[in-house]
């Protein structure tokens, strides 16, 4: 089966879905394979090694938050904030949890069961993190290493060395494809849009009405997303002393609504406010952003929004399986910029394009992002992270509009465009790959 839309738009916890949910769920695979294997009860004590980008940058993602809780049976699909967070403190306090939330408690003591080996680097991917459970008399008896490959998607090192989709189960897709040459002419044969050859596809997995309701809550959490951003005050957590600026911004905005009738650019400024108001909430903020300006400025419907979903999904699954969406791994150009050309490909097919069109605003958003590093400060998501995906946004927009007054053809293809991309992550420093060692990370001091 290709990617599904809903591998790539899954809720899951902030504020990374590679450094926060892939080890919250690769903490809960560990804890799986010790019951499946029946060792539960002969476990006392669990280590986690953080290894590359994790470790250099796992406490500004709230990493070790998220081992704890994968550890004690929470999953970023279902977690509920505050029930997270009430955990968390009591683990902290007993320095006691339950594996799977179920198992007798273990002693759990986070200044010795979780390492950060920032010397340390596993040569199949940077994101790397290894379980190890020891007996109560302190021997070792099983260790797990998993690699958290991007977009919440974690393999163990077995599905890594035989380079195993992280989607392998269900029936064989209708419309199977690996390249977006392979999307456009399996498209043309079929006469499909690119869309609804997507829902072709995630019909052989369930039924339409499943498909349809899951790609509204897709959308109905994003909304939520970008409300609850825009209602938040205050200063963000992590110690930058970064100060929220939805709320802000939405007040000003509302304020100049009499100037902004004449000024040609006023969708900019709720686009930004859009796009701030989720990074402030989760750091995903460029497709919300987007689909909720196709909403409020070209009279989207229902139909439209779930277009602009599957269309996204299907570039973002050529990027998936053809380069990489994380920034550990390809700097922040798999990330901000992946998104960008996602929505830029949505918004096009939103808005009636070709199927030529599409592809031609995916490969052109994502043509002016090659080589956009991954810098954060500090380590947070925060800067330049939440201004990032502003500006990811609005060139979203822009990238769409361009294609529309083509006629989809063009010089450098979408697969070109991808293979440049991988190409330029592999060949960046690692010190622009969401380690915070360069860039702006050390170039500006921390607030």
């Amino acid at each position: 089966m290709t990617v599904s839309v809903f591998d790539l738009f899954k809720p899951g916890v902030g504020p990374s879905s590679s450094h926060t949910m892939g080890p919250m769920v690769a903490a809960g695979r560990f804890v799986r394979a010790l019951g499946d294997a029946g060792l539960l009860a002969r476990t006392a004590r669990v280590e986690t090694r953080l290894m590359g980008s994790l470790a250099l940058t796992g406490r500004g993602h709230a990493t070790d938050r998220a081992v704890i809780l994968g550890l004690a049976g929470f999953e970023p699909a279902t977690l509920d904030p505050d029930e997270g967070e009430a955990a968390l403190t009591c683990i902290r306090g007993e320095q006691a949890l339950s594996l799977g939330g179920a198992a007798p408690a273990i002693a759990f003591d986070e200044a010795r069961d979780i390492l950060w080996l920032i010397h340390e680097r596993a040569p199949q991917h940077p994101n790397a993190l290894t379980f190890e459970a020891f007996d109560s008399e302190g021997a070792s008896f099983v260790a797990h290493t998993y690699f958290s490959v991007g977009g919440g998607f974690v393999r163990d090192e077995a599905e890594m060395a035989r380079n195993a989709p992280d989607n392998d189960t269900g029936p064989p897709a209708p419309h199977p494809f690996n390249s977006a040459a392979e999307l456009l002419a399996e498209a043309e044969r079929a006469g499909l849009s690119i869309a609804a050859l997507m829902l072709a596809n995630e019909l052989a997995l369930r039924p339409e009405a499943a498909v349809l309701a899951g790609l509204d809550a897709i959308h109905e959490a994003m909304d939520a997303c970008i409300e609850r951003g825009m209602r938040q005050g205050g200063i963000l957590p992590g110690g930058l002393a970064v100060k929220r600026r939805a709320r802000q911004l939405r007040e000003t905005i509302i304020a100049r609504m009499e100037r902004q009738i004449a000024d040609p650019l006023a969708a900019m400024d709720w686009v930004n406010l859009w796009a701030l108001a989720v990074n402030e909430e989760n750091a995903a903020g460029v497709v919300p952003a987007v689909l909720r300006y196709h909403d409020r400025f070209c009279a989207g419907t229902a139909e439209t929004r779930r277009t602009f979903l599957l269309t996204a999904a299907a570039v973002g699954a050529l990027y998936k399986q053809n380069a990489s969406i994380s920034g550990a791994e390809v700097g922040c150009q798999g990330e901000v910029g992946v998104a960008c050309s996602m929505a830029a490909a949505g918004l096009a097919a939103a808005m009636g394009g070709s199927n030529a069109q599409i592809e031609n605003a995916a490969e052109i958003a994502m043509e002016h992002n090659l080589g956009l590093t991954c810098d954060p400060i500090g380590g947070l998501v925060q800067i330049p992270c939440i201004e990032r995906n502003a500006m990811g946004a609005i060139k979203a927009i822009d990238a769409a509009r361009l294609a529309l007054l083509g006629d989809g053809q063009h010089s450098v293809s979408l697969d070109k465009v991808i293979a440049t991309m991988k190409r330029t992550g592999a060949d960046m420093s690692e010190i622009y790959k969401e380690t915070s060692l360069g860039g702006l990370a050390v170039n500006v001091v921390e607030c």
